[in-house]
Protein backbone atom coordinates (compact mmCIF):
# COMPACT_ATOMS: atom_id res chain seq x y z
CA UNK A 1 0.00 0.00 0.00
CA UNK A 2 2.86 2.38 0.79
CA UNK A 3 4.16 1.96 -2.78
CA UNK A 4 0.70 2.75 -4.22
CA UNK A 5 0.41 5.91 -2.12
CA UNK A 6 3.86 7.21 -3.08
CA UNK A 7 3.29 6.39 -6.77
CA UNK A 8 -0.04 8.26 -6.61
CA UNK A 9 1.67 11.26 -5.00
CA UNK A 10 4.36 11.48 -7.65
CA UNK A 11 1.82 11.17 -10.49
CA UNK A 12 -0.45 13.78 -8.91
CA UNK A 13 2.39 16.30 -8.36
CA UNK A 14 3.46 15.86 -11.98
CA UNK A 15 -0.07 16.52 -13.30
CA UNK A 16 -0.49 19.51 -11.00
CA UNK A 17 2.77 21.08 -12.12
CA UNK A 18 1.73 20.81 -15.78
CA UNK A 19 -1.89 21.94 -15.31
CA UNK A 20 -2.63 25.03 -17.39
CA UNK A 21 -5.97 26.17 -15.93
CA UNK A 22 -7.95 26.35 -12.72
CA UNK A 23 -10.49 23.94 -14.19
CA UNK A 24 -7.75 21.38 -14.80
CA UNK A 25 -6.59 21.70 -11.18
CA UNK A 26 -10.15 21.20 -9.96
CA UNK A 27 -10.45 18.06 -12.06
CA UNK A 28 -7.20 16.66 -10.58
CA UNK A 29 -8.41 17.37 -7.05
CA UNK A 30 -11.69 15.57 -7.65
CA UNK A 31 -9.98 12.62 -9.40
CA UNK A 32 -7.55 12.01 -6.53
CA UNK A 33 -9.14 13.38 -3.35
CA UNK A 34 -12.86 13.25 -4.15
CA UNK A 35 -15.34 10.83 -2.57
CA UNK A 36 -14.70 8.44 -5.43
CA UNK A 37 -11.06 9.49 -5.90
CA UNK A 38 -8.01 7.28 -6.28
CA UNK A 39 -6.64 7.99 -2.81
CA UNK A 40 -10.03 7.26 -1.28
CA UNK A 41 -10.09 3.88 -3.04
CA UNK A 42 -6.59 3.08 -1.77
CA UNK A 43 -7.56 3.88 1.83
CA UNK A 44 -10.53 1.52 1.57
CA UNK A 45 -7.90 -1.25 1.49
CA UNK A 46 -6.66 -0.41 5.01
CA UNK A 47 -8.83 -3.22 6.33
CA UNK A 48 -6.55 -5.68 4.59
CA UNK A 49 -3.37 -4.20 6.10
CA UNK A 50 -1.85 -5.72 9.21
CA UNK A 51 -3.18 -3.97 12.35
CA UNK A 52 0.25 -2.73 13.31
CA UNK A 53 0.76 -1.04 9.90
CA UNK A 54 -2.59 0.71 9.71
CA UNK A 55 -1.64 3.85 11.71
CA UNK A 56 1.49 4.27 9.60
CA UNK A 57 -0.47 3.99 6.31
CA UNK A 58 -3.17 6.33 7.58
CA UNK A 59 -0.59 8.93 8.58
CA UNK A 60 1.16 8.61 5.21
CA UNK A 61 -2.14 9.04 3.37
CA UNK A 62 -2.86 12.28 5.29
CA UNK A 63 0.60 13.64 4.54
CA UNK A 64 0.19 12.89 0.82
CA UNK A 65 -3.28 14.47 0.80
CA UNK A 66 -1.96 17.69 2.41
CA UNK A 67 1.01 17.77 0.04
CA UNK A 68 -1.28 17.44 -2.99
CA UNK A 69 -3.61 20.21 -1.71
CA UNK A 70 -0.62 22.50 -1.09
CA UNK A 71 0.68 21.84 -4.60
CA UNK A 72 -2.74 22.65 -6.07
CA UNK A 73 -2.93 26.01 -4.21
CA UNK A 74 0.61 26.90 -5.27
CA UNK A 75 -0.17 26.13 -8.91
CA UNK A 76 -3.39 28.24 -8.69
CA UNK A 77 -1.35 31.24 -7.53
CA UNK A 78 1.16 30.65 -10.30
CA UNK A 79 -1.58 30.50 -12.95
CA UNK A 80 -3.20 33.69 -11.63
CA UNK A 81 0.10 35.57 -11.71
CA UNK A 82 0.75 34.45 -15.27
CA UNK A 83 -2.80 35.46 -16.30
CA UNK A 84 -2.50 39.04 -15.05
CA UNK A 85 1.05 39.33 -16.40
CA UNK A 86 -0.21 38.35 -19.85
CA UNK A 87 -3.07 40.85 -19.58
CA UNK A 88 -0.61 43.60 -18.82
CA UNK A 89 1.28 42.78 -22.01
CA UNK A 90 -1.61 42.03 -24.37
CA UNK A 91 -4.37 44.30 -23.04
CA UNK A 92 -2.54 47.41 -21.89
CA UNK A 93 -4.93 50.14 -20.78
CA UNK A 94 -4.27 53.86 -20.97
CA UNK A 95 -5.88 55.08 -17.76
CA UNK A 96 -5.77 58.68 -18.97
CA UNK A 97 -8.38 57.97 -21.67
CA UNK A 98 -12.03 58.81 -20.93
CA UNK A 99 -14.27 55.91 -19.96
CA UNK A 100 -16.74 54.33 -22.34
CA UNK A 101 -20.34 55.43 -22.05
CA UNK A 102 -22.80 52.68 -21.28
CA UNK A 103 -25.77 52.51 -23.62
CA UNK A 104 -28.87 53.60 -21.75
CA UNK A 105 -32.43 53.35 -22.95
CA UNK A 106 -34.13 56.66 -23.65
CA UNK A 107 -37.34 57.75 -21.97
CA UNK A 108 -40.26 59.96 -22.85
CA UNK A 109 -40.02 63.69 -22.24
CA UNK A 110 -42.25 64.71 -19.27
CA UNK A 111 -44.45 66.74 -21.64
CA UNK A 112 -44.97 63.67 -23.85
CA UNK A 113 -45.74 61.53 -20.79
CA UNK A 114 -48.47 63.88 -19.56
CA UNK A 115 -49.81 64.43 -23.10
CA UNK A 116 -50.31 60.68 -23.54
CA UNK A 117 -52.01 60.48 -20.16
CA UNK A 118 -54.34 63.36 -21.06
CA UNK A 119 -55.20 61.67 -24.34
CA UNK A 120 -56.18 58.51 -22.44
CA UNK A 121 -58.34 60.54 -20.03
CA UNK A 122 -60.23 62.23 -22.86
CA UNK A 123 -60.55 59.03 -24.89
CA UNK A 124 -62.26 57.50 -21.85
CA UNK A 125 -64.79 60.36 -22.10
CA UNK A 126 -65.44 59.71 -25.80
CA UNK A 127 -63.14 62.32 -27.36
CA UNK A 128 -61.34 61.99 -30.69
CA UNK A 129 -57.62 62.82 -30.89
CA UNK A 130 -57.00 65.26 -33.78
CA UNK A 131 -53.83 66.67 -35.32
CA UNK A 132 -53.04 69.67 -37.47
CA UNK A 133 -50.05 71.36 -39.17
CA UNK A 134 -47.59 73.60 -37.32
CA UNK A 135 -47.69 76.07 -40.23
CA UNK A 136 -51.25 77.32 -40.63
CA UNK A 137 -53.15 79.58 -42.99
CA UNK A 138 -54.00 83.04 -41.75
CA UNK A 139 -57.68 82.15 -42.20
CA UNK A 140 -57.63 79.10 -39.93
CA UNK A 141 -55.37 80.67 -37.31
CA UNK A 142 -57.23 83.97 -37.08
CA UNK A 143 -60.16 84.82 -39.37
CA UNK A 144 -62.17 81.63 -38.90
CA UNK A 145 -61.72 81.99 -35.14
CA UNK A 146 -63.49 85.34 -35.14
CA UNK A 147 -60.21 87.31 -35.24
CA UNK A 148 -60.48 89.39 -38.44
CA UNK A 149 -57.69 91.46 -39.92
CA UNK A 150 -56.65 94.46 -37.74
CA UNK A 151 -58.28 92.85 -34.69
CA UNK A 152 -56.20 93.72 -31.58
CA UNK A 153 -56.07 90.03 -30.59
CA UNK A 154 -53.64 89.46 -33.45
CA UNK A 155 -51.20 91.96 -31.95
CA UNK A 156 -51.38 90.21 -28.59
CA UNK A 157 -49.93 87.04 -30.11
CA UNK A 158 -46.91 88.61 -31.91
CA UNK A 159 -46.76 85.87 -34.51
CA UNK A 160 -44.04 84.38 -36.69
CA UNK A 161 -45.06 84.83 -40.34
CA UNK A 162 -43.94 82.92 -43.41
CA UNK A 163 -44.66 83.61 -47.09
CA UNK A 164 -48.09 83.31 -48.67
CA UNK A 165 -50.07 84.48 -45.62
CA UNK A 166 -49.01 81.48 -43.60
CA UNK A 167 -48.02 81.61 -39.95
CA UNK A 168 -46.51 79.36 -37.32
CA UNK A 169 -49.68 78.58 -35.44
CA UNK A 170 -50.05 80.54 -32.24
CA UNK A 171 -52.49 78.06 -30.71
CA UNK A 172 -53.98 74.68 -31.53
CA UNK A 173 -57.38 76.30 -32.01
CA UNK A 174 -57.15 76.12 -35.85
CA UNK A 175 -57.72 72.38 -35.47
CA UNK A 176 -61.22 73.36 -34.26
CA UNK A 177 -62.00 74.62 -37.75
CA UNK A 178 -60.44 71.61 -39.47
CA UNK A 179 -62.28 69.26 -37.11
CA UNK A 180 -65.68 70.90 -37.53
CA UNK A 181 -65.35 70.69 -41.31
CA UNK A 182 -64.61 66.95 -41.20
CA UNK A 183 -66.65 65.67 -38.24
CA UNK A 184 -70.42 65.68 -38.18
CA UNK A 185 -71.92 66.87 -34.85
CA UNK A 186 -72.37 65.79 -32.19
CA UNK A 187 -68.70 65.11 -31.52
CA UNK A 188 -65.94 65.69 -28.98
CA UNK A 189 -62.25 66.08 -29.80
CA UNK A 190 -58.92 67.30 -28.48
CA UNK A 191 -55.92 68.46 -30.52
CA UNK A 192 -52.51 68.35 -28.79
CA UNK A 193 -49.54 70.02 -30.44
CA UNK A 194 -46.75 72.56 -30.51
CA UNK A 195 -47.42 76.28 -30.86
CA UNK A 196 -45.25 79.37 -31.33
CA UNK A 197 -45.31 82.92 -29.95
CA UNK A 198 -42.93 85.85 -30.15
CA UNK A 199 -42.65 85.92 -26.36
CA UNK A 200 -40.24 87.52 -23.93
CA UNK A 201 -39.16 84.36 -22.13
CA UNK A 202 -39.30 84.05 -18.35
CA UNK A 203 -40.08 81.35 -15.77
CA UNK A 204 -43.63 80.93 -17.10
CA UNK A 205 -43.32 81.92 -20.80
CA UNK A 206 -41.42 80.55 -23.79
CA UNK A 207 -41.52 81.13 -27.54
CA UNK A 208 -42.24 77.44 -28.22
CA UNK A 209 -44.62 75.48 -26.02
CA UNK A 210 -47.44 72.94 -26.14
CA UNK A 211 -51.20 73.22 -25.98
CA UNK A 212 -54.13 70.87 -26.07
CA UNK A 213 -57.19 72.30 -27.76
CA UNK A 214 -60.52 70.80 -26.73
CA UNK A 215 -63.86 71.04 -28.45
CA UNK A 216 -67.31 69.60 -27.80
CA UNK A 217 -70.20 70.30 -30.19
CA UNK A 218 -73.69 69.05 -29.42
CA UNK A 219 -77.16 70.29 -28.65
CA UNK A 220 -77.65 72.30 -25.42
CA UNK A 221 -74.00 72.34 -24.37
CA UNK A 222 -73.50 74.45 -21.23
CA UNK A 223 -70.72 75.65 -18.96
CA UNK A 224 -71.46 72.79 -16.57
CA UNK A 225 -70.22 70.35 -19.23
CA UNK A 226 -67.04 72.39 -19.58
CA UNK A 227 -66.36 72.64 -15.85
CA UNK A 228 -66.96 68.92 -15.31
CA UNK A 229 -64.54 67.96 -18.09
CA UNK A 230 -61.83 70.33 -16.89
CA UNK A 231 -62.13 69.32 -13.23
CA UNK A 232 -62.01 65.63 -14.18
CA UNK A 233 -58.89 66.24 -16.26
CA UNK A 234 -56.97 68.21 -13.64
CA UNK A 235 -57.86 65.92 -10.73
CA UNK A 236 -56.74 62.84 -12.65
CA UNK A 237 -53.50 64.42 -13.83
CA UNK A 238 -52.60 65.79 -10.39
CA UNK A 239 -53.86 62.56 -8.75
CA UNK A 240 -55.62 64.59 -6.08
CA UNK A 241 -58.51 66.97 -5.63
CA UNK A 242 -57.23 70.27 -7.04
CA UNK A 243 -58.61 73.70 -6.29
CA UNK A 244 -59.64 75.57 -9.45
CA UNK A 245 -61.47 78.79 -10.23
CA UNK A 246 -63.16 80.44 -13.21
CA UNK A 247 -62.76 84.14 -13.88
CA UNK A 248 -64.06 86.14 -16.83
CA UNK A 249 -61.71 86.47 -19.78
CA UNK A 250 -61.95 87.77 -23.32
CA UNK A 251 -61.22 85.45 -26.23
CA UNK A 252 -62.73 86.22 -29.65
CA UNK A 253 -63.59 82.59 -30.41
CA UNK A 254 -65.74 81.97 -27.30
CA UNK A 255 -68.68 83.81 -25.75
CA UNK A 256 -68.82 83.93 -22.77
CA UNK A 257 -65.09 83.43 -22.17
CA UNK A 258 -63.25 82.45 -19.01
CA UNK A 259 -59.81 81.80 -17.59
CA UNK A 260 -59.56 78.58 -15.60
CA UNK A 261 -56.90 78.88 -12.91
CA UNK A 262 -55.46 76.30 -10.56
CA UNK A 263 -53.97 77.02 -7.16
CA UNK A 264 -50.20 77.06 -7.64
CA UNK A 265 -48.63 73.74 -6.64
CA UNK A 266 -45.14 75.28 -6.51
CA UNK A 267 -45.86 77.66 -3.62
CA UNK A 268 -49.16 76.26 -2.33
CA UNK A 269 -50.90 79.52 -3.11
CA UNK A 270 -48.46 81.73 -1.19
CA UNK A 271 -47.00 83.39 -4.30
CA UNK A 272 -43.87 82.70 -6.38
CA UNK A 273 -42.24 83.62 -9.72
CA UNK A 274 -44.25 80.96 -11.57
CA UNK A 275 -47.66 82.28 -10.46
CA UNK A 276 -46.40 85.89 -10.51
CA UNK A 277 -46.90 86.04 -6.74
CA UNK A 278 -50.70 85.79 -6.88
CA UNK A 279 -51.04 82.16 -5.71
CA UNK A 280 -52.94 81.04 -8.82
CA UNK A 281 -51.66 80.00 -12.22
CA UNK A 282 -53.55 80.26 -15.50
CA UNK A 283 -54.04 76.77 -16.90
CA UNK A 284 -56.43 77.29 -19.79
CA UNK A 285 -58.73 79.80 -21.47
CA UNK A 286 -62.17 78.37 -22.19
CA UNK A 287 -65.78 79.17 -22.88
CA UNK A 288 -68.75 78.45 -25.13
CA UNK A 289 -67.89 78.43 -28.82
CA UNK A 290 -68.78 81.71 -30.54
CA UNK A 291 -71.53 81.37 -33.18
CA UNK A 292 -69.22 82.90 -35.81
CA UNK A 293 -66.69 80.08 -35.21
CA UNK A 294 -69.42 77.45 -35.58
CA UNK A 295 -70.46 79.01 -38.87
CA UNK A 296 -66.84 79.07 -40.09
CA UNK A 297 -66.71 75.36 -39.36
CA UNK A 298 -69.89 74.71 -41.35
CA UNK A 299 -72.14 74.16 -38.29
CA UNK A 300 -75.49 75.89 -37.74
CA UNK A 301 -75.32 77.74 -34.35
CA UNK A 302 -79.12 77.79 -34.12
CA UNK A 303 -79.08 73.97 -33.84
CA UNK A 304 -75.77 73.22 -32.13
CA UNK A 305 -73.63 74.79 -29.44
CA UNK A 306 -70.31 73.81 -27.94
CA UNK A 307 -67.52 74.52 -25.53
CA UNK A 308 -63.82 74.94 -26.26
CA UNK A 309 -60.65 75.23 -24.21
CA UNK A 310 -56.93 75.64 -24.83
CA UNK A 311 -54.88 73.82 -22.21
CA UNK A 312 -51.34 75.04 -21.54
CA UNK A 313 -49.64 71.64 -21.39
CA UNK A 314 -46.23 72.93 -20.25
CA UNK A 315 -47.74 74.74 -17.28
CA UNK A 316 -49.77 71.72 -16.26
CA UNK A 317 -46.61 69.59 -16.31
CA UNK A 318 -44.89 72.24 -14.18
CA UNK A 319 -47.67 71.98 -11.61
CA UNK A 320 -47.60 68.18 -11.74
CA UNK A 321 -43.86 67.84 -11.06
CA UNK A 322 -43.14 71.07 -9.18
CA UNK A 323 -40.95 72.55 -11.95
CA UNK A 324 -40.31 76.24 -11.34
CA UNK A 325 -39.04 77.31 -14.79
CA UNK A 326 -40.66 76.46 -18.16
CA UNK A 327 -37.33 76.93 -19.96
CA UNK A 328 -36.02 73.65 -18.53
CA UNK A 329 -38.22 71.70 -20.96
CA UNK A 330 -36.22 72.74 -24.03
CA UNK A 331 -32.82 73.11 -22.36
CA UNK A 332 -31.59 69.67 -23.45
CA UNK A 333 -30.27 69.11 -19.92
CA UNK A 334 -30.14 65.34 -19.45
CA UNK A 335 -29.75 65.70 -15.68
CA UNK A 336 -33.11 67.45 -15.65
CA UNK A 337 -34.81 64.94 -17.96
CA UNK A 338 -33.47 61.87 -16.14
CA UNK A 339 -35.55 62.83 -13.09
CA UNK A 340 -38.67 61.66 -14.93
CA UNK A 341 -37.51 58.14 -15.85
Amino acid sequence: METKINTLKNQALFEIEHATSHDALKAIEVKILGKKGVLTDILKGLKDVAPGERPKMGSLANLVKNEILAAIEKQKEHLSENYYTSLEQTQWIDHTLPGKMHNTMGTLHPISTIQLKIEEIFKSMGFYILDGPDVETEYNNFTALNIPEHHPARDMQDTFWTTGSHVLRTHTSPVQIRGMKKLKPPFRAIAPGRVFRHEATDAAHDNTFYQIEGLMVDRNVSLSHLIFSMKTLIDQIMEQDSEVRLRPGYFPFVEPGFELDMKCKICGGNGCSVCKHVGWIEVLPCGLVHPNVLRAGGIDPSEFSGYAFGLGLDRLVMMKYGIHDIRYFHSGDLNFLKQFV
